[in-house]
């Protein structure tokens, strides 16, 4: 792997700056470009699942991800339309972090881009209509979901290789820690964790 030693220092304060600078790059390549306000939106939702908390339920002592459909149907049930409107938002999240990033977890399950598009368009649609707020940015992302999908993936995509030692620091982060974020960035790279063992 390529080791990079002349890269300008990183001069965003948070990584939802740094996000919203790569998707706000990005965007311009649409015509119209998506909205100020969605970019943004879609950056602050990148450093909420940034942290595995926010993205994975911790339950029967392991991490694990609520299927989407079970998202919708607790969306359905919901007590209230806030409650609803709250859980549609975390469907359509959901749906476009993981479409973007782990399109590879729907095919395994064999599981089509148009069921993610549908279920991620169909919640930010409803919040469209129903939202307390941000009524725009759902309407944004309901309609050009797909190019959202595209955006995403690509304000998160690695623009150079990790050198041995980055790769080996994350390895050993994820042994020392667990964490199924970690996890997923070393699959990504092809390293195969079935024979390895971590802390649960």
């Amino acid at each position: 792997m390529r080791e990079y030693t002349n890269e300008p220092p990183l001069t965003e304060t948070t990584l939802a700056a740094y996000f919203s600078e790569r998707l706000h790059d990005y965007a311009q390549r649409f015509d119209p470009p998506p909205h100020t306000d969605t970019c943004w939106y879609l950056s602050n939702m990148l450093e909420r699942f940034g942290r595995s908390e926010h993205l994975f339920l911790y339950e029967e002592g392991r991490y694990d991800l609520r299927p989407l459909a079970l998202l919708y149907s607790d969306a359905q049930e919901a007590a209230s339309d806030r409650e609803r409107c709250l859980m549609l938002q975390q469907l359509g999240d959901m749906a476009l972090f993981l479409g973007s990033l782990f399109p590879q977890r729907f095919r395994r399950r064999g599981i089509r881009q148009d069921y993610v598009v549908g279920m991620g368009g169909g919640a930010y649609d409803y919040l469209a209509g129903n939202a307390r707020h941000n009524r725009h940015v759902f309407a944004e992302l309901a309609t050009m979901f797909p190019r959202m999908l595209e955006m995403v993936a690509n304000a998160c995509s690695v623009e150079h290789e990790l050198s041995t030692e980055e790769v080996m620091g994350l390895y050993q982060r994820w042994l020392d820690t667990g964490d199924p974020v970690l996890a997923g960035q070393l699959q990504a790279l092809g390293i195969n964790l079935s024979g390895s063992s971590s802390l649960q």
